[in-house]
């Protein structure tokens, strides 16, 4: 049977929320913190798209990796973690994940604080490329406290208290170990899994859900700001050298994978003032889908770094939740 795309704006046609969810706009002081959080990156100027720039100059294939996986920006993002308390965050765990591989990756689990509450869903959350996993605990705060879901944030190799340097199959293995984690807490067990990535942290996201296709505990994807592939932002920052891509050899090919998930439903979250990832590469990923519910939501004013913290945001993903997720058996 055809799949039903379910093709909803910020000016769409819903506005009524289903009995049993919950309408949320973040308080004040909590999106403050958030943007400053988030601002703190961008004080640094276009990480993203200045590291595809500097991939034209020389040492290219090389050291690519330093340039794409900024992990040491803002300084002291590679010691300097912020802490659930700083946030008030109470009912939470510090992780430290074996990988496959030798590694060692860091992470939260943060939970609702009142567990009456709580529904049986666990988010794995992906971040973008600069900062660490301390940066977006604000997001954690509002997903466990106001969503009333736990949120696993994953950090990657490399970045933060990780060990290890980060590059693509290290990435995968990653992400493929927090799951791992969900899977075999007997807290977790039961819960439905949604994958939620920004930015870099989508294409992790898809690659993740492409490759557990089938598995039967992820419920649902949600994406934010993220692109077709790495290649494919080389012309979009820098159009002169578009002719550099084939020395790019880390991929991230959101474009192919996307196809391959087809059995959960997928919610797109687009700042339409992105200026690093254009919104187009969204538009893209999304006419690409094959999955029967996927849901399109605008955010008019968000850019690449405060998407997040724009009106609705956390509402739309509530409502994700509520309708898409929660409804599965």
């Amino acid at each position: 049977a055809a799949s039903t795309i379910l093709r909803q704006t910020e000016q769409g046609v819903e506005h009524s929320q289903p009995s049993g969810a919950y309408l949320i706009e973040p308080a004040l002081p909590l999106i403050s913190i958030m943007a400053a959080a988030i601002w703190s990156l961008a004080r640094y100027p276009f990480y993203f798209g200045s590291g595809l720039v500097a991939l034209a100059g020389s040492g290219l294939y090389w050291y690519q990796n330093e340039i794409i996986y900024p992990r040491a920006i803002p300084p002291g993002a590679r010691t300097e973690v912020p802490r659930p308390p700083q946030f008030g965050i109470e009912n939470y765990e510090e992780l430290s994940l074996p990988t496959p591989d030798g590694e060692t990756i860091s992470g939260f689990l943060v939970k609702p604080d009142n567990p009456s509450h709580a529904r049986p869903i666990t988010i794995l959350s992906f971040h973008g490329n600069a900062g660490n996993v301390g940066h977006r605990l604000p997001i954690a705060k509002l997903l466990a406290n106001d969503l009333h879901c736990n949120a696993l944030m994953l950090e990657y190799r490399g970045y933060g208290l990780s060990t290890g340097t980060p590059n693509e199959k290290g990435l995968a293995i990653d992400a493929q170990t927090g799951l791992d984690f969900i899977r075999s807490r007997q807290d977790l067990k039961g819960n439905k899994i949604v994958v939620y990535g920004q930015s870099l942290g989508g294409a992790v996201s898809i690659d993740l859900v492409a490759k557990n296709k089938g598995t039967g505990d992820i419920k649902g994807l949600i994406l934010e700001n993220t692109f077709l592939s790495i290649a494919k932002m080389i012309p979009a920052v820098m159009p002169m050298a578009k002719y550099l891509t084939p020395l790019c050899h880390e991929q991230w090919k959101s474009e192919d994978m996307i196809g391959q998930v087809t059995d959960i439903p997928i919610l797109f979250l687009s700042g339409l003032k992105d200026e690093i990832v254009p919104p187009s590469h969204m538009k893209q990923l999304f006419r690409l889908c094959r999955a029967k519910t996927v849901i399109w939501k605008e955010l008019p004013n968000g850019d690449h770094n405060n998407s997040v913290a724009e009106p609705g945001y956390f509402n739309h993903i509530d409502d994700f939740i509520a309708k898409h997720v929660m409804s599965q058996s």
